[in-house]
């Protein structure tokens, strides 16, 4: 092969090596602005506005919510979740699913703790409480469903969150009391990696964190990825929403998940584990869909739906627990979704 080769090779490598090191949500955003650039230019031109100016609007909340996630990572407040696993089995459930519903862990997070906790012997009832709690609520959630969504929207979600996991929490004691769901953890399962760390910390938080240069850094760190993790999902979501308001009819949203159809809830339910794809992005998402029509409750049963049992996050409790506890776990969510969207739709929307 001759040197010229050899270099164009070289070159191509080292480009290729740039460019599979750069977040694949970033190329994605800018491969489509880029294709829209050249094939609708003026669309694209009017969905960067869009974004622009909705991520202005929500900038008050994305900042108060990365502020709070750096402090806790900073703090080490999020040792603390050892504590809630210590009791009575009633007791543990209702205070696992308090605790889920207010912790910052996405459903695809919050498995190698999951897998920690139960190789630690913790019973399968708490620890599916908070599972199926810990996904749909966190403080930043709250804020920002809240600025998109409204504050009634952002409490019916919190309270959906608690009572999907204190459903499945108590339900799942039930069955275990029976003698069911004695082994849950499939074989060869360790100790669940990473997340055990959390779990055995006993270390102390230390709330006035600023004082340690080390936990200083550590706020940076959290408070830099947290934004750059908030905000490639909130301008794909934004670019999404404004693509849907200008080419998604209005009228057909309205006709298939409008509040008058008795389907409108279980379909949005159904559809909301394929098609959700982040907490946070689902939300201005779910902002524009009702725009165009969509029932606040049909909103709920799909933002709880996707939120517990989205397709990554399935794929990963699959891998984890063996398969009767894998289908406990997505009756559950489906139960949970329908309850959380009917009862939506009926006492608050």
């Amino acid at each position: 092969m001759s040197d010229i080769s050899l270099s164009i090779a070289g070159a191509a490598r080292g480009v290729f090596g740039r460019v599979s090191g750069i977040d694949k949500v970033w190329l994605t955003i800018a491969a489509g602005l880029v294709l829209g650039a050249l094939l609708v230019p003026q669309q694209t031109l009017s969905s960067v506005g869009f974004a622009g100016n909705a991520l202005l609007g929500i900038a008050p909340f994305l900042a108060v919510s990365i502020g709070l996630a750096a402090y806790a990572k900073a703090s080490g407040a999020d040792n603390l979740i050892a504590k809630v696993f210590q009791g009575r089995s009633v007791q543990m459930v209702f205070a696992a699913a308090l605790f889920g519903a207010l912790s910052p862990f996405c459903s695809c997070g919050v498995i190698p703790l999951i897998a920690a906790l139960l190789a630690m012997g913790v019973p399968l009832a708490p620890v599916m409480a908070f599972w199926l709690a810990s996904p749909l609520m966190d403080p930043q959630m709250f804020l920002l469903t809240m600025g998109a969504l409204g504050l009634p929207f952002a409490v019916g979600k919190t309270a959906a969150a608690l009572g999907i996991g204190l459903l499945g929490g108590y339900a799942t004691m039930t069955l275990q009391r029976a003698g069911g769901f004695a082994m849950p953890l499939r074989e060869g399962v360790g100790d669940g990696g990473c997340g055990a760390g959390s779990v055995r910390s006993e270390g102390a938080v230390v709330w006035k964190f600023w004082r340690d240069g080390a936990r200083r850094t550590k706020f940076t760190d959290e408070a830099l990825r947290t934004t750059l993790f908030l905000g490639k999902w909130m301008i794909v979501a934004f670019l999404l929403e404004s693509v849907m308001l200008a080419y998604v009819p209005a009228e057909a949203i309205a006709g298939l998940l409008g509040g008058e159809n008795f389907w409108a809830i279980p379909l949005a339910a159904i559809i909301g584990v394929p098609a959700y794809m982040n907490g946070f992005a689902a939300i201005p998402m779910m902002s524009g869909l009702m725009e165009l029509g969509m029932a606040p409750g049909a909103a709920m049963a799909f933002m709880v739906a996707g939120g517990v049992s989205c397709i990554p996050a399935a794929i990963a409790v699959f891998a984890l627990v063996r398969p009767r506890v894998f289908m406990w776990y997505l009756g559950l969510a489906l139960v949970g979704s329908l309850a959380a969207g009917f009862g939506f739709q009926v006492f608050m929307a």
